[in-house]
Order: structure tokens, then C-alpha cells, then sequence
């Protein structure tokens, strides 16, 4: 079984910011595969199911992201996972926006919500799928810009960001790491805005 987590804040008020793609993204997974993440536990919103034969977890951590791993960690205790069995996704300024990347072990690259489950489960030995959301614009505080919403360009862009994210997750569930960074982490072209 894994645990896969999306990272992001809870409230409207941040549902579509770049900082929750990591909370979009598992949803997209829920929707195509036939769950619906609602149940409240754990200080989460999770659901529990198969990806074709593979059981899993989907959980979108309720703390605000520095809090991340308090949730994480009372998810991963409950379901007995060990943290090589947790995938969190998560936003990423040092990749162009929609891009995706595999990451095991290492630090947290300045982001509240991985440092906080690396302090949390007390190792970094679990596997992150970063997507891309680019850099601020000149002169932008990165702190304000993931807290902004997508321009209209990504906003037209995000759902081929999304499933390819969701597919991404699925292919690694069912088909390995491997398989998912060979076919996932290339860069994609995203179709021009109509």
C-alpha cells in the first residue's frame, strides 16, 4: 500500500493557488479513478481504495502547508506505511511551469510543507513528485507568487498539467518508478492556448 499526499492549504480562499496543485493533482487521481477523497481524519481529508490492484491512500493534509507533516505522520502511523512508502506531491519554483519530477531523499528545496514531513516522519527517504510552476516574475516575492493564482496562459494549460500528473502517479502505482520517470519526467509540450 502507499499514502499519497498532495500538499497545499485548506479554505477558498487558497483552492486555486499555485502553492495546492499538489492538493489538484491528487483530487484529479481521485476523479479518474473512482474515489472520492471526504472522509476527516488524521487532521486530513483522505479516502482509501484501489488504483486497479493496488490499494492506496489519497490524503490532502487540513493543517496549512508549514504544518504538513503532523498530518502526514498521523496518516502514515495509522495505515502502518513506512516512509518509503509515502508519495508527496508538491509545487516547485525551479521547474517551468507543468513539468514534472521524480525526487528521493535530499532536503527540502525551501519548501514549508516537505520540510515540514521531513522534521515530522524524522527521515527524507520518501519520494516527491515536484510539478512545475515556474518563477515570479522579476521583482515578485516568491512567498505572494505561490500564493497567487495561475495567469490566464497556465490556467488554460492546468488541466493537461493535471492529468498528466494523475497519470503520472498511476503509472508509477502500477507500473514502477521507472516507467514513471521514463514516460512522465521528458518535457511535455502543452498544447497552444486556443
Amino acid at each position: 500500500m502507499k499514502i499519497i499526499v498532495g500538499l497545499g492549504n485548506p479554505g477558498t480562499a487558497y483552492r486555486m493557488s499555485r502553492h495546492n496543485i499538489g492538493f489538484q493533482v491528487v483530487d484529479r487521481l481521485a476523479k479518474i479513478s473512482h474515489l472520492s477523497i471526504r472522509t476527516k481524519r488524521f487532521r486530513s481529508l483522505y479516502e482509501t481504495g484501489c488504483i486497479d490492484s493496488e490499494k492506496v491512500v489519497l490524503a490532502k493534509p487540513m493543517t496549512f502547508m508549514n504544518r504538513s507533516g503532523e498530518a502526514v505522520k498521523k496518516a502514515a502511523d495509522f495505515f502502518h506505511l513506512k516512509v518509503e512508502d509515502l508519495v508527496v506531491v508538491h509545487d516547485d519554483l525551479d521547474l517551468p511551469f507543468g513539468r514534472l519530477r521524480f525526487k528521493r531523499r535530499g532536503g527540502d528545496g525551501g519548501h514549508q510543507g516537505v520540510r515540514s514531513v521531513i522534521e515530522r516522519m524524522g527521515e527524507n527517504n520518501f519520494l516527491r513528485l515536484k510539478v512545475g510552476i515556474g518563477r515570479p516574475p522579476e521583482g515578485m516575492d516568491p512567498a505572494e507568487y505561490v500564493l497567487d493564482v495561475f495567469d490566464d496562459v497556465e490556467q488554460s494549460r492546468l488541466d493537461q498539467v493535471l492529468c498528466r500528473a494523475a497519470e503520472c502517479l498511476r503509472t508509477l502505482l502500477l507500473e514502477g518508478l521507472e516507467k514513471a520517470m521514463n514516460q512522465f519526467q521528458k518535457k511535455f509540450p502543452l498544447s497552444p492556448v486556443s
